[in-house]
């Protein structure tokens, strides 16, 4: 009952947490994009607003409300964290989407006159109206609803501009801050531009036809999209979903394991009560209902454990989300904290899978006690093991599952892997007795002097069908246990490798931590030429990053524009690069751009070519053809992301601005002086030299220069007007978030072995408790108590150390398969198999000793005078 009650908790606790996490982003995607049919995008983030006169008179548009989107920055006494911001129509956002209206906060009252609502604060310049995660960040000590507006600053470009808070606004979710459109176009110098535009249509409207024929129209804009509501929260859905899968199937290993110890314990149960149903049996109780008895037994375990497991599930998912938010380590969900969604649909899901697992696990128990002779119990000689089974079935499940391994993913899940690897482990497990007669049967003549390790190989060799029982839930624990070490240690080996050949540089510089703030938070050319200049600096390296959307439902693809030189030195290709044709220009795409978008190396890329054509500054992006000259290996980017010559996009687009730079030093001891110098020419050139602002030089921070963090644009950002970082730095935060990301991981891994120890503990408490007359007879013979115990703990030392070698096989081999299939299939990137042996080596030997003691304790209960004693049952 405790396997399937832990089991069950913990895979619906993780079922509960990202169900809440979906669920408050989606409602968070409906508050900003409210009750609209369609939405018109920009490819790139930003489009010209003079559209929104054309749409607006369409026929069949009813309301249509423009947006202009910002990533920026807040300033706090923490330092500067992300704020999102929204600059909307008043006079139309309240029909499409009324959580972004406004709601200007109350005047403090005169002596003599009410408290009063400034409403003409939803147009004036400058006025901000924060929702309440803005405000928790923004103002942490102010009321929920101060009578006086607050000043604050917020980052665009090189400069830190004056806002004033005015009022509040409904919208859920991260931190939001909504103000008139004008006023936002004018301070974050973005005139006539927009970034959305949200469609109300008349009712009998076909949305899809509407969208359509308005792409097919006469002069079209090639720099917007139409898209339906929905997709932008199916992005986050999409991104995420191999995550959350992966996890689950994680927390199902439990389930999985606590299967085979509800098989070990009635196991046991069935074991002392084997001349209790051999009584039966011959009282006229048929083999049928013996085997109906254990079934309800298993069920009732079954039905407690996972009732108490859902219980459980519950207050686990109630206290991480109160104290974790929705993100278990993968940086999706991080800052939200979402209330929690209970589902009874999921319970009873969950619930089931475990009644199941307890009766999976109940079955063989019961057809022991079905098939058990009673004559032969009753004078106790009756053998709980189950009957030999041809191997051949082993390796036709072993085959099956090889086979497996080729398909395909299932709408980007790696269903088939999944069942592959289920089948290896069966496969693996059921073909025990084989392997334990083959190895022991190659052991017993090496030990023919030896007279208790003969006793106890040869006990084991021909009891091999108990002796698969008793160690199946080990080795099906050791096993899962080593595929994920390794598959972790060759992540991590992987990610360390990858972080060396992307950071060269001895400091990054950078503006922005994501793509969100890209276009607004950046240095400008001059600022780029001056810290060249900067004593000390002998290489400066900028880089431009720009979103690109080239699918409406996935997320947009990172542009990187820097200077690539040798790509094969600057970028982790997989393959050498090729050659760029004449007239083309070469990109080098990560392995997501190649699975998502397929792009191939060696050919052209079209839908970038589409897509890059809105680029240009001003005026329209000359024809280019992309040629695709290599993939690479990008661990920080899970959506995808396209490396292109920093002066070949500067050609095409006239943009010169940067938003991360890479130095390198002449005397690397000076860094921190450098840092001051930046941070000074910074506020030089966006007018704080005179300011009262002094700000210290920001922590470190990992720059998304040569590529973010491992956990991708997650979490805040602290400082000034930059942030930096070495190459130390960045490299021990990444391993530092890696090492939060698979937190989760190594906590489901140890649950899975204490279960499987566990089980091993109560199969020798089976086997040990049946053998009482042996141990007598033993006795009899002259052994000494000391002797029957050297015994026991041999046949457990080798019955755990056969488990242990199995478990580590098909570990190994599952591991293949998460490295080479699972992970390609799930997240689009591949890492190099490394195996840790010293991990593995201390993982089987804590098995190995922990079988010993176990079946060492239990004979001690069962090699008493008891066990002498027994032998006169049968005189």
């Amino acid at each position: 009952m405790l396997a399937v009650m832990l089991g069950v908790a913990l895979a619906f606790s993780v079922h509960l947490i990202n169900s809440s996490a979906l669920d408050e982003f989606a409602q968070a995607a409906r508050s900003v994009g409210g009750q609209s049919d369609l939405e018109l995008r920009g490819v790139q983030g930003h489009f010209d607003e003079r559209l929104f006169k054309t749409i607006a008179q369409t026929p069949g548009v009813v309301v249509a409300s423009p947006l202009l989107e910002v990533g920026s920055y807040v300033m706090t006494a923490q330092g500067k964290r992300s704020l999102r911001v929204v600059g909307v129509d008043a006079l139309s956002v309240f029909g499409i989407s009324p959580d972004l209206m406004p709601i200007p906060q109350a005047l403090a009252p005169s002596s003599n006159q009410a408290r009063q609502m400034d409403r003409w604060a939803l147009f004036a310049p400058g006025q901000i109206f924060l929702n309440a995660a803005a405000r928790r960040i923004a103002l942490p000590e102010a009321p929920a609803n101060p009578p006086a507006a607050g000043a604050l600053k917020l980052q665009s470009g090189m400069q830190w501009l004056d806002v004033n808070v005015a009022g509040s606004v409904r919208a859920s979710g991260p931190a939001l801050a909504v103000m008139d459109l004008g006023a936002a176009q004018d301070l974050f110098d973005k005139p006539g531009q927009l970034t959305r535009i949200d469609l109300r249509l008349q009712p009998g409207v076909n949305r899809e036809a509407f969208a359509r024929q308005l792409q097919d129209s006469p002069g079209w804009p090639l720099d917007v999209t139409v898209a339906l509501p929905q997709e932008a929260q199916s992005q986050i859905n999409n991104l995420s979903r191999a995550y959350r899968v992966n996890l689950t199937v994680l927390a199902l290993i439990a389930l999985f394991t606590g299967a085979f110890l509800v098989f070990s314990v009635l196991s046991l149960s069935v074991a002392k009560r084997a001349q209790q149903f051999a009584l039966l049996g011959v009282l006229g109780l048929s083999g049928r209902n013996r085997l109906k008895l254990v079934l309800w037994e298993s069920l009732f375990l079954g039905l407690m454990g996972s009732g108490l497991g859902l219980a459980l599930g519950t207050a686990l998912a109630a206290l991480a989300l109160g104290l974790l938010g929705g993100d278990l380590g993968s940086g999706f969900f991080s800052g939200a904290t979402p209330s929690l969604q209970f589902s009874p649909v999921a319970a009873l899901i969950y619930g089931a899978l475990g009644v199941g697992a307890a009766l999976v696990g109940g079955w063989w128990p019961a057809r022991a006690a079905q098939l058990l002779p009673p004559a032969q119990t009753l004078k106790g000689l009756g053998n709980l093991g189950v009957g030999s089974k041809s191997h051949w079935i082993s390796l036709f499940l072993i085959a099956v599952g090889a086979l497996l391994t080729w398909a395909p993913p299932v709408f980007g899940i790696p269903l088939a892997a999944y069942i592959a690897i289920g089948m290896l482990l069966v496969g693996g497990i059921t073909a025990l007795p084989w392997l334990i007669g083959l190895l022991l049967g190659w052991l017993a003549p090496r030990l023919s002097r030896q007279t208790l390790p003969l006793l106890a190989v040869e006990r084991a060799r021909r009891q091999r069908d108990t002796a698969a029982v008793a160690v199946s839930g080990v080795v099906a624990a050791l096993s899962l246990a080593v595929a994920l070490t390794v598959m972790v240690a060759s992540f991590r080996d992987s990610v360390i490798s990858w972080l060396d050949r992307i950071l060269p540089a001895d400091l990054y510089v950078r503006s922005s931590a994501g793509m969100g703030a890209s276009d607004t938070v950046y240095f400008s050319p001059e600022f780029v030429l001056a810290a060249a200049k900067l004593q000390g600096v002998q290489k400066l390296q900028p880089q431009r990053m720009v979103p690109l959307s080239l699918q409406a439902s996935l997320p947009a693809v990172a542009l990187l524009a820097r200077d690539l030189g040798d790509p094969a030195q600057s970028l982790p290709l997989l393959e050498a690069p090729l050659p760029v044709p004449p007239g083309m220009i070469g990109v080098y795409v990560s392995q997501a751009v190649v699975d998502l978008y397929g792009a191939q190396a060696g050919q052209t890329l079209p839908i970038l070519s589409k897509a890059f054509r809105p680029l240009a500054h001003t005026g329209k992006a000359p024809e280019a053809i992309f040629f695709v000259a290599g993939v690479w290996r990008d661990y920080a980017r899970q959506s995808g992301s396209i490396a292109i010559d920093l002066g070949d996009f500067q050609r095409l687009t006239g943009d010169r601005r940067a938003n991360d730079l890479a130095l390198w030093l002449s005397d690397t001891s000076n860094t921190e002086a450098l840092q001051k110098e930046l941070q000074a020419l910074a506020e030089r050139q966006s007018g704080q030299a005179s300011g009262q602002r002094n700000d210290p030089a920001p922590a470190p921070s990992v720059p998304a220069a040569p590529g973010n963090t491992v956990a991708g644009d997650a979490g805040p950002s602290v400082g000034g007007l930059l942030e930096f970082g070495t190459s130390a730095q960045i490299r021990a935060i990444s391993l530092k978030i890696f090492d939060r990301s698979f937190a989760v991981t190594y906590w489901l891994q140890s649950v899975a072995i204490a279960i499987g120890l566990f089980g091993i503990a109560a199969s020798f408490s089976a086997q040990v408790l049946s053998r009482r007359k042996e141990f007598g007879l033993l006795a009899h013979l002259g052994l000494t108590r000391r002797q029957i115990l050297t015994v026991v703990a041999l046949e457990g030392t080798a019955w755990t150390t056969l488990g242990a070698i199995a478990g580590l096989a098909l570990g190994l081999v599952v591991a293949v398969v998460l490295v080479h299939v699972v992970n390609p299939q799930s997240f689009h990137w591949t890492m190099d198999l490394m195996l840790p042996w010293q991990k593995l080596l201390a993982l089987c030997l804590a098995v190995v000793a922990a079988g010993t003691v176990t079946a060492w304790l239990a004979a001690r209960a069962a090699a008493g005078k008891d066990a002498v004693m027994a032998v006169k049952e049968d005189w």
